[in-house]
């Protein structure tokens, strides 16, 4: 039988492009659809979850410390092949359930990063599950919910606005040392905004350039400022440094982090000031360009 509180959760989850609010309002939420373990039908749940490096999440099966696993991790041990909704990206993943020391570690840093998940753990005598799901590898585009490239442009950008917003929160939040999921959910920041910038600078600026010649001093500035968001970038790797082992101040993250901000937001901004409107100018004269989600 449909959860009623899950399926408004869904509804809000893809009519927003990922943002919902409520309980869950600022969390690190994705859809999670898995193949029921009798019934072979499709189930969605909304899940929270942490980046694990490499484009692989973890996802959690606590179930509010409840004395029995959710059903949606007896289905992807059943069936480990599932959906993932990001709320910009869709995309097929493989679920892996991690063992001993993969799991505790995993588990550790949920703890440190939210207690919340040491209290269910206390309520109940089960272990509580943690999950990887890895991403499967696909051909062609990403599958992105939007009907036009200019909205593809906006959906990403404000989801490392959100992502970004997250960890400037975090960072505030921590102790006097850098946490080890706050340190991933950082480099994960990095990685994903360098993946962006290089798709940009080998597929859309150069298509642009060839349609629309009198957009090349924009063209040349943004890779410009791409240049300098990967110097900030490097700088900010730099600080959390290459071993997790080794201390770190927040203090000097969080500076880092703020410089990388306020580059970042001028870059998006000025982005879509330009470039929007001339990517949905076909869209508006030939009509929807369709939903690739």
């Amino acid at each position: 039988m449909p959860n009623d509180f899950n399926q408004q959760i869904i509804e809000e989850f893809r009519a927003n492009a990922g943002e919902v609010g409520g309980p869950f309002e600022g969390a690190r939420l994705i859809l999670l659809t898995t193949t029921g373990a009798r019934s072979g039908e499709r189930h969605t749940t909304p899940v929270a979850y942490y980046a694990d490096g490499d484009g692989d999440v973890l996802v959690i099966a606590s179930a509010a410390g409840a004395p029995k696993h959710p059903d949606w991790f007896h289905n992807l041990v059943a069936h480990p092949q599932v959906t993932v909704e990001s709320g910009v990206f869709t995309y097929e993943a493989t679920a892996e359930v991690l063992e001993g020391t993969a799991r505790d570690d995993a588990f550790a840093r949920a703890v440190e990063a939210d207690p919340g998940w040491a209290d269910y753990q206390a309520r109940t005598s089960r272990v509580i599950p943690v999950v990887a799901l890895h991403q499967n590898p696909s051909d062609g585009p990403p599958n992105v919910g939007a009907s036009s490239m200019g909205q593809y442009v906006r959906l990403i950008h404000d989801a490392f606005r959100r992502e970004l917003a997250l960890i400037r929160k975090e960072i505030g939040n921590t102790g006097p040392t850098l946490g080890a999921q706050l340190r991933i959910n950082c480099l994960t920041f990095c990685q994903g905004l360098h993946n962006h910038h290089t798709g940009e600078d080998i597929a859309m600026f150069p298509f642009l350039a060839d349609s629309h010649p009198d957009l090349a001093p924009v063209i040349d500035r943004l890779r410009e400022e791409h240049e300098r968001i990967a110097e900030l970038t490097a700088e900010l790797k730099q600080v959390i440094g290459a071993d997790p082992a080794v201390p770190v101040d927040p203090r000097h993250v969080r500076e880092e982090v703020e410089r990388l901000t306020t580059a970042l937001e001028a870059h998006l901004t000025y982005e879509e000031e330009q470039l929007i409107p001339v990517l949905d100018a076909p869209a508006k004269s030939a009509g929807s360009a369709g939903s690739a989600h």
